[in-house]
C-alpha cells in the first residue's frame, strides 16, 4: 500500500481519538488544550493527504475550501445569532479561521502561479533535479480547476516554450518538457536534428557538458544551442546514442500519424495535441515514446527558478 495512504489513514484516526481525550482537560482561557489542537490538526492533515492520493490536489483544496466556506458562512449568518455561548465550537472555530487562508491559496493557484520541483534530468542543462520553479497558470488561458477547461482564452503554447503538463499515461503526474510540435505540425528528428514543418531548426554546437547523477561517474555529453520560436536555449546529447529506443515506443493515441525509421521519425501533430520534447534528448521519456499532450492536459507556462537549496545560485533564474 501507498505510504502516503497509511500517513493518511492513521491521522485520519488518530485525530478523534486525540480530539476525545484532550476535551477532557480545563481549558485555558479561549484556547482549547494541546490534545484538542493536535487532534484538528492531525484530522485536517489526514483527510487532506487521503483527498490528494485518491484525486488531486486541486480536489483536496477544492474540497477544504467549500467545508471551510460553508462552516464561515452558516456560522456568520446563522449560528452565530442562535448561540448562547460566548465562544464557538472549536470545530467552527478552526473551520471559519481556515477558510479565508486556503480560498487564497486556492485561487493562486488554480489560475495564477503554481509551484512544482523538478525531478529528473530531462531538461537539462536548463533545468537540473532540486529546481522549485513558478508556472504561470494563465499564460495559456484561464482554466477551471479540476476539469481544466479553458472558461477565458488568454494565449496558448507556443514552440519552444516549457511547458508543464498531465502526464497522459498517467494524469495525476505532472510533466515538463519543451514545446516541439503545435497542432498541424509536421515534426522530423533524423540525425539528432529538428525539422518543423519543413525548416530545420537552427542548431549550433556549445562544446561538452558533464554531470553527476548517482554514480560517481559523470554522464558526458555534447551540448547544442537551439534557436526555437522565440527561444534560445542549450541540449544535451550523448553521441554514441541513438535518436530513440524504438522497443520503449508505446501504442499511443494517433500512433498512426507518426513514422519510425532507424535513424529518424516524423509525426504530424492532430488537431488540440502537442509534442512535447527534453531538452536531454538521450535521457528523456517524451513524445517519442508516448505521444501526444492533449490540450486539456495543459497546466501552465514555467517561467522561474524561484530555489535550489543544494545550488543557490540558480535562485531567481528566468527559465528559457
Amino acid at each position: 500500500m501507498n505510504t502516503w495512504l497509511i500517513i493518511g489513514v492513521v491521522a485520519l484516526v488518530l485525530g478523534p481519538v486525540l480530539i476525545g481525550i484532550g476535551v477532557r482537560h480545563e481549558r485555558k482561557g479561549n484556547e482549547p488544550p494541546q490534545l484538542v489542537q493536535h487532534g484538528y490538526l492531525a484530522l485536517v492533515l489526514g483527510a487532506f493527504i487521503l483527498l490528494v492520493q485518491l484525486f488531486s490536489i486541486a480536489a483536496a483544496m477544492l474540497v477544504f475550501v467549500v467545508i471551510s466556506g460553508v462552516i464561515w458562512v452558516m456560522d456568520r449568518y446563522v449560528w452565530a445569532k442562535k448561540r448562547t455561548a460566548a465562544l464557538a465550537p472549536d470545530w467552527v472555530e478552526y473551520g471559519r479561521s481556515f477558510f479565508p487562508v486556503i480560498l487564497v491559496v486556492f485561487v493562486l493557484r488554480s489560475f495564477i502561479v503554481e509551484p512544482f520541483q523538478i525531478p529528473s534530468s530531462s531538461m537539462r542543462p536548463g533545468l537540473v533535479v532540486g529546481d522549485f520553479i513558478l508556472v504561470n497558470k494563465f499564460a495559456y488561458g484561464v482554466r477551471l480547476p479540476i476539469i481544466n477547461n479553458v472558461v477565458v482564452p488568454v494565449g496558448s503554447p507556443q514552440h519552444g516554450d516549457v511547458m508543464v503538463f498531465s502526464y497522459p499515461e498517467n494524469p495525476s503526474i505532472s510533466y515538463i518538457k519543451r514545446v516541439i510540435g503545435l497542432p498541424g505540425d509536421t515534426v522530423t528528428y533524423k540525425g539528432k536534428r529538428l525539422t518543423v514543418n519543413g525548416v530545420p531548426v537552427k542548431t549550433e554546437a556549445a562544446g561538452e557538458h558533464l554531470y553527476f547523477e548517482q554514480s560517481v561517474e559523470p554522464i558526458v555529453n555534447q551540448q547544442f544551442s537551439e534557436t526555437y520560436g522565440k527561444h534560445t536555449y542549450k541540449t544535451l546529447e550523448v553521441p554514441q546514442q541513438p535518436e530513440f529506443d524504438l522497443s520503449n515506443i508505446s501504442d499511443f493515441p494517433y500512433r498512426e500519424n507518426c513514422r519510425y525509421a532507424d535513424n529518424e521519425f516524423t509525426c504530424k501533430i492532430p488537431q488540440g495535441q502537442y509534442f512535447m520534447m527534453g531538452d536531454n534528448r538521450d535521457h528523456s521519456a517524451d513524445s517519442r515514446y508516448w505521444g501526444f499532450v492533449p490540450e486539456k492536459y495543459v497546466i501552465g507556462k514555467a517561467f522561474l527558478i524561484w530555489l535550489n537549496i543544494k545550488q543557490l545560485g540558480r535562485t531567481g533564474t528566468l527559465i528559457r
